[in-house]
């Protein structure tokens, strides 16, 4: 029958003839990430560089004091009793 090596030989081939139509989608997704990910690698180094923490100014609600919130259900709302 066959050997190892010819199975191996056999299986690249089966692989390049059908993935040769989704290399290009393949290589240019792969590109894309590379851009996201040394873009995103960049923000980060930038931010722990100097920028200063940023402060999100909100509102101190003490519990069953509040509203319910649009879209909530109603079983999410405190008991009204």
């Amino acid at each position: 029958m066959f050997g190892l090596s010819e199975l191996a030989i056999l299986l690249i081939v089966v692989i390049a003839v059908i993935g040769a139509r989704k290399l290009p989608e393949l290589a240019r997704s792969a590109g894309k990430s590379a851009r996201i990910l040394k873009a995103e690698a960049r923000a980060a180094k930038d931010e722990e560089a100097g920028a200063a923490p940023r402060v999100v100014q909100g509102e101190i609600v003490p519990p069953g004091t509040g509203t319910t919130p649009p879209g909530a259900r109603a079983a999410d709302a405190p008991d009204p009793r």
